[in-house]
């Protein structure tokens, strides 16, 4: 509060001041008035400059947040990570399918090791308060790792509709995906503040959502049969 005072408010303490003394000294207008309005004009742009950076700085923390969040949420042992949902096909009878969700565990460990470190840097930069250096490499990069970690989401999506699944794993994803789509939510309104403010390349419907699963597998349909040549009284029609 004091610092927003202080950077608002010493602008037209300033220029009172002046126009108090002028008045009483009785400087000439002539001098007095250009000083007044650079003092103003110097105040209104500081005043905006300062409003922006604050703007920056509680973007800066909210995507802090919705990084932390997707890391301690979406990976590492957490039970709504789509690898630990992917992990329970590793009991599949289906070869392909095992071996998909084992190569997918590989793959965790380097998502691990990328967010933790992401997490860091984030929290290091937001220290150094440089906030229009940092925020736009840093949004850039959680919006990456949303994308690349939204593939697996699509894999397994594409497996549920071609494999019968235990509908304990469906409902394990079912509520992976809600919980997902919640911070997916945070995450596509964060990019339109944002682009209020700087400029960004990253539209908030890049962050997809994921798809809720039913297990109920669409019944084939029927063959159409061609039409049989009708016998009537010895002739086919």
């Amino acid at each position: 509060m004091s610092r927003t005072l202080v950077s608002w408010g010493w602008s037209p303490i300033l220029i009172t001041a002046l126009a108090v003394f002028g008045y009483i000294y009785e400087w000439p207008i002539e001098a007095l008035a250009p000083a007044l309005v650079i003092i103003l004009v110097i105040g209104l742009v500081m005043g905006a400059t300062g409003t922006r950076e604050r703007q920056l700085e509680s973007l800066s923390l909210r995507l802090k947040e919705l990084a932390g969040h997707f890391n301690r949420r979406f990976m590492g042992d957490s039970s709504l990570s789509i690898f630990v949902v992917i992990r329970t096909l590793l009991t599949s009878d289906n070869a392909k399918v095992w071996a998909w969700a084992r190569e997918c565990e590989v793959a965790q460990r380097v998502f691990n090791t990328w967010c933790s470190s992401f997490v860091t840097r984030l929290e290091s930069d937001i220290r150094s308060r440089r906030f229009g250096a940092y925020l736009r490499t840093s949004l850039n990069e959680l919006w990456l790792i949303t994308t690349h970690y939204y593939e697996f989401v699509e894999q397994f999506c594409e497996v549920a509709e071609n494999v019968e699944l235990p509908q304990e794993t469906i409902d394990l994803y079912n509520r992976f995906a809600m919980e997902y789509n919640a911070f997916v939510q945070d995450f596509q309104d964060n990019i339109a503040e944002l682009r209020r403010f700087t400029r960004t390349e990253i539209e908030p419907p890049s962050v997809k959502l994921a798809k809720e699963i039913s297990g109920v597998k669409p019944t084939p349909k029927e063959e159409k049969k061609p039409p049989q040549p009708t016998q009537r009284k010895g002739y086919i029609l």
